[in-house]
């Protein structure tokens, strides 16, 4: 009698443990069950939606972080440009300014040179001025310095400026008759256009 008194505690002990574990996971399984919904499909395309948008946003914020980068390196390309060929201008007309300023020197050697004298004095001083003219126009040429030339050529507005027109026998139209004042160029620069006088 006593074993089955035992026993029949133990299975009673056994029920209400088993209750209390029911009563303990019925609440939450229902949670569970109203985490997860009916219809899981529903939740499955809302999800995929919402990663092919933000999928969308991203490749649209790479093409513009890309195309930035793009503008940037071809900003900078440009600016690297055109340093070097400022720097290579500067080279290359280095010596402009003072070339301009040498100018007026040359026309006065030309005006003295021109002086026609009888006196032994003077033709020794004519010649020693011109030796001085011709290593100036040396110096000047390895500077890369030339004379435009003009009388007799076509006149070019870019290499000439007509300061008088005449109508003179011999002579084609627009061509250079006379030339009242040499004209420079320093390379491909023009330093000082040549006054002329232009045929018709």
């Amino acid at each position: 009698m006593a074993e089955e008194k035992n026993t029949l505690e133990e299975e009673a002990v056994s029920t209400n443990e088993e209750q209390n574990i029911q009563e303990e996971i019925e609440p939450i399984i229902d949670e569970e069950k109203e985490e997860v919904p009916e219809d899981s499909s529903s939740v499955d395309e809302e999800k995929l939606t919402k990663l092919e948008e933000q999928l969308a946003a991203l490749q649209k914020e790479l093409e513009e972080k890309e195309n930035r980068y793009l503008r940037l390196q071809a900003d900078f390309e440009n600016s690297r440009r055109r340093a070097r060929l400022d720097y290579e201008a500067a080279q290359k007309y280095r010596a402009q300014n003072l070339i301009s300023d040498i100018l007026p020197v040359l026309d006065n050697f030309e005006r003295a040179l021109n002086v026609e004298t009888d006196h032994e004095q003077t033709k020794s001083l004519l010649q020693g001025m011109e030796m001085i003219y011709r290593s100036l126009l040396d110096a000047l040429k390895k500077e890369g310095v030339e004379v435009i030339e003009s009388e007799g050529k076509e006149f070019d507005p870019n290499f000439h400026q007509a300061v008088m027109q005449v109508a003179e026998e011999g002579y084609d139209s627009n061509i250079v008759v006379e030339e009242f004042q040499k004209g420079y160029v320093l390379k491909d620069r023009v330093i000082r256009p040549a006054m002329v006088k232009v045929n018709q």
